[in-house]
């Protein structure tokens, strides 16, 4: 019988390091495909719902209740549920509802509402004193959107998709105990079910890092490009 004690977690010889490794780049690759597609989706969702708030054009007013109402609904569904609620969709999208792959469509699908949120929000903190010495210089809304809201809302919008980036990691661990692979997988699979708590010590101090790299990376992004720092 397996000891599990407290010494149990530093029995390093039953760790595969093979598939710690191959895990590892699984829990990387998902975060790192999903991060940048949620970061283009949450951008576009995030200025549709700006720029369509108090429209007095009813078609304009009707879109933003429909963009709104997906934000809140997705946002709002646990991600455990959702990828359960999505898999005949990630069948049909990726072929598979098992592996990396499978769970990418319920990462960006959680994400995504959650960082427009974000975005729409950074958006409307920005002074509008520069938008409106925009309008009186005669630009256009999308140089405006491009030379100003995009811009001057940089810092916010890099710390938002820092923040969302750091959940998506931790989703990966959620979608790895229903066999999406990466390190929550091993974690669960390989540590949990197998009473190897060395696995599951070993993969836990790895997405740790992980979250650390990716909040220093944002941190230092943010200070760079940053005018008030």
């Amino acid at each position: 019988m397996n000891d599990q004690g407290l010494s149990s977690y530093f029995q390093f010889s039953n760790v595969d390091w093979g598939n710690m490794l191959t895990s590892t780049w699984e829990t990387l690759w998902l975060t790192i495909v999903s991060m940048l597609v949620v970061a283009i989706l949450g951008i576009a969702l995030g200025l549709l719902l700006f720029e369509t708030t108090d429209s007095h054009n009813p078609l304009v007013r009707l879109l933003n209740w429909v963009v709104a109402l997906f934000v809140n609904v997705f946002r709002s569904i646990p991600f455990i549920i959702l990828i359960v609620l999505l898999l005949p969709i990630t069948q049909k999208l990726v072929g598979t509802i098992i592996g990396p792959r499978a769970a990418l469509p319920s990462l960006i699908i959680s994400a995504a509402p959650f960082y427009a949120r974000m975005v729409e929000l950074a958006f409307h903190e920005l002074d509008h004193g520069v938008v409106e010495a925009a309008e009186s210089m005669g630009a256009t809304r999308w140089q405006i959107i491009r030379k100003v809201l995009l811009p001057e809302s940089m810092p916010a919008l890099v710390s938002g998709i820092t923040v969302t980036t750091i959940s998506l990691i931790g989703y990966t661990a959620m979608a790895g105990a229903i066999g999406a692979g990466g390190l929550g997988n091993l974690a669960y699979q390989d540590g949990f079910q197998s009473n190897n708590n060395a696995i599951t010590l070993v993969a836990t101090v790895i997405i740790v890092i992980i979250v650390f790299i990716f909040q220093f990376l944002g941190d230092l992004a943010v200070k760079h490009i940053d005018k008030r720092a």
